[in-house]
């Protein structure tokens, strides 16, 4: 009876360190897999330089000036034009006719105030000739190894032999002091641009933030979660006339302005993250006059 029962357990036993060996086998090769699965998502995405803000007490007197873009940013790769998250764009091949084997950083741009409409193109598989729309606005040739103008210059030869007409550069000219700064600021917000970029000459490229390059605006942005939509009234009564959104520490406030009519016809989805523009924070820490400026897109 006791060598019965002692057969009985160590069965017990085995079964259990195969069941444990099971589970420590299961879970290795779901950590191997889901880092496979991480690593073949993030191969692609491309490490851009990103602008810190300007502040005044920056010396930016002699730097490199020009319009700050509301586009997408678009990366060349040397082989397909793809995006922050490393999603390739679906523009047709006539689009990207002529690029170069080397890496372009730019951005995909309609025009002032025309995100909404740049983003309904670009997110389409066959958007075909509605890419006419697009320019691809170039900034720099990342691994060019020399200074911006040279990398700029580089870029600019390379499609001076080798035309494409939906590309272009964008116009840059020298920040005298903070008097032509202001100047230029106030004349590109009153055509309906977002503000300036200032970018140090000489300036290697340098992936992630740096001081090196500047963005300059008149106002700050955040990003809130929609919560709720209002009806309008008067020429709104029958779209949105405003939003309930959150921002990260939790408070809630309304946006009713910066929408265009098409924009209040189809707003941005209950849950989806926009941008918007404000002026200030209140005692509360409520954003003054809080405007949309774009929904946020991942690509």
């Amino acid at each position: 009876m006791l060598k019965l029962y002692l057969t009985s357990q160590t069965n017990i036993c085995i079964k259990k360190i195969n069941n444990i060996k099971l589970c420590i086998f299961t879970l290795s090769f779901f950590l191997c897999f889901s880092q496979h699965l991480l690593a073949t998502s993030t191969k692609n995405k491309p490490h851009f330089m990103l602008a810190h803000t300007w502040n005044e007490k920056i010396d930016t007197n002699n730097w490199w000036m020009s319009e700050k873009l509301d586009g997408v940013r678009g990366y060349w790769t040397g082989k397909q034009l793809i995006s922050r998250a490393g999603n390739t764009f679906h523009a047709p091949k006539w689009f990207i006719q002529n690029y170069p084997s080397v890496p372009l950083d730019g951005e995909l741009w309609i025009g002032r105030n025309q995100f909404s409409e740049l983003i309904s193109i670009i997110k389409t598989k066959n958007a075909g000739k509605k890419w006419n729309k697009v320019r691809y606005v170039i900034f720099d040739a990342p691994q060019v190894n020399e200074g911006f103008e040279k990398r700029l210059a580089f870029a600019k030869n390379w499609f001076k032999h080798h035309p494409n007409p939906h590309v272009q550069f964008i116009q840059q000219e020298i920040c005298l002091d903070q008097t032509h700064l202001r100047k230029k600021l106030k004349e590109i917000e009153s055509k309906g641009g977002e503000g300036l970029i200032l970018r140090k000459p000489g300036s290697p490229y340098i992936t992630g933030r740096s001081y090196d390059l500047l963005k300059v605006k008149s106002f700050y942005d955040d990003e809130a979660t929609v919560i709720q939509h209002f009806k309008g009234k008067g020429r709104n009564a029958d779209r949105m006339g405003s939003m309930l959104v959150e921002i990260k520490n939790g408070i809630r406030f309304k946006i009713g302005t910066g929408f265009t009519d098409n924009e209040r016809k189809n707003p941005p989805p209950v849950g989806s993250i926009i941008t918007f523009k404000y002026y200030g924070l209140t005692k509360s820490g409520v954003p003054k006059f809080a405007s949309f400026l774009r929904i946020r897109e991942q690509f």
